[in-house]
């Protein structure tokens, strides 16, 4: 994308005009609405939020008012208005509002994005980014210009017109990857999705990971399934995730724990072994570091919140 940001821009107040509209047709509460058009989600808060642990999906995060920050292994990236995430692989990782109040409410757009057809907009494009030698993050922020934002407006457009979405929805999403692709992270975006690289030999090392995160993976193991180095596969792999194997395992681990606790009511003991973990205190001392609070608090505290 080229051009200068656009935080105090009139597009910028016409993007956050259309959505409070939006907003406005959902009674301005407080929430994460589902636009017509798919993977596509309007994120509205009017207090800071506790740190989210989740595993993001490839994904355009953009602030319209407020501020988010999100942690992932031993890094932190922090955006504000007029600026995006980009997520492009799967990645467990922390997020958090942290500018938000009554009278200042956090308004965010979440777009969800297809790598596939990210890697067709690349293959029609003339002079298609570069990708860099070196491997990199897979989560970068960088700030909204015109043309996505006029993208964004015509997507709340689409809001006001369901049955045009299935037929316009795709060709703006194609210009969104298009825009991407053009901006200062295009090369990094074209290494995530360009087929047999680095990066998409870590990613299919990251699915036999995910698929088998209750069972002890070797490092020998996933490093063949990428076919590479154990060494190299370690250099690669932290580059993108800034996290060792084992840590992106036991972030896995950890999060699915939490989730039967708080969704099917498991007991500590019991969601400790469902994922892997053969000591209940071992499971408790690395919940405890990652969230915060004992497996039982967390569980009994994330549940009223839900509630």
């Amino acid at each position: 994308m080229a051009g200068a940001p656009l935080a105090s821009s009139p597009l910028a107040s016409a993007l956050l005009s259309a959505a409070t509209v939006y907003l406005d047709n959902h009674d301005g509460q407080e929430g994460y609405f589902s636009m017509p058009m798919g993977g596509v989600h309007v994120l509205h808060c009017f207090r800071r939020v506790m740190a989210n642990h989740r595993v993001y999906k490839p994904s355009l995060c953009i602030v319209l008012r407020g501020a988010k920050q999100i942690v992932f292994g031993g890094d932190m990236l922090a955006y504000g208005p007029m600026q995006c995430l980009i997520v492009s692989m799967d990645m467990p990782a922390c997020g958090q509002i942290v500018e938000a109040s009554p009278d200042e409410s956090f308004v965010g757009i979440t777009i969800d994005l297809d790598p596939a057809v990210m890697h067709e907009v690349i293959e029609q494009m003339d002079a298609p980014p570069v990708a860099p030698a070196d491997a990199g993050p897979a989560l970068f922020v960088e700030s909204v210009d015109a043309p996505l934002a006029e993208c964004l407006l015509r997507l709340f457009r689409l809001a006001d017109q369901p049955q045009a979405a299935p037929v316009l929805h795709p060709s703006i999403m194609r210009e969104i990857y298009y825009w991407l692709l053009s901006g200062p992270h295009g090369g990094e975006l074209r290494r995530q999705v360009q087929p047999d690289t680095h990066n998409d030999r870590i990613v299919k090392a990251i699915s036999l990971l995910r698929a088998n995160y209750t069972q002890r993976v070797r490092v020998e193991q996933l490093a063949d399934v990428a076919r590479m180095s154990p060494s190299s596969f370690h250099q690669h792999f932290k580059a993108m995730t800034s996290m060792t194997p084992l840590q992106f395992q036991k972030q896995l681990r950890l999060l699915e724990a939490r989730r039967l606790m708080v969704a099917e009511a498991a007991g500590v003991a019991d969601a400790a072994y469902q994922v892997g973990y053969e000591s209940a205190s071992q499971f408790s001392r690395e919940y405890s570091r990652m969230f915060g609070a004992s497996p039982k608090r967390s569980a009994m505290e994330l549940r009223a919140t839900m509630a």
